[in-house]
């Protein structure tokens, strides 16, 4: 990662948990991490074992995966369910 500055193993585990889901958009990595797409694939490459990152990759390209704003339904205007607390800027919410 260029600029970004070291992460906390919390803040990695959530990285990697936003990544592997479907329904959150790279945007959101961006808007909370200051991570663009690109640093978050190389994040996953360096901490996922060599098959899961396969695996990640192929499902995030695939039909499946709406981690692409462009592959959304236009409905969904939100990075985050109705029911999951609040994350402002880059913090992570308590849990």
């Amino acid at each position: 990662m260029n600029s970004s500055p070291p992460f906390t193993e919390r803040e990695l585990d959530r990285i990697i948990e936003m990544a592997w889901e479907d329904r959150t958009p790279f945007e959101a990595i961006l808007f909370q991490f200051k991570l663009s797409e690109k640093e978050v694939i190389k994040l996953m490459r360096k901490h996922l074992k060599q098959a899961s990152f396969k695996r990640w990759r192929k499902r995030v390209n695939s039909g499946v995966s709406q981690k692409h704003l462009k592959k959304r339904n236009p409905e969904i205007s939100r990075f985050k369910c109705s029911r999951q607390k609040a994350i402002s800027g880059n913090k992570i919410s308590k849990r």
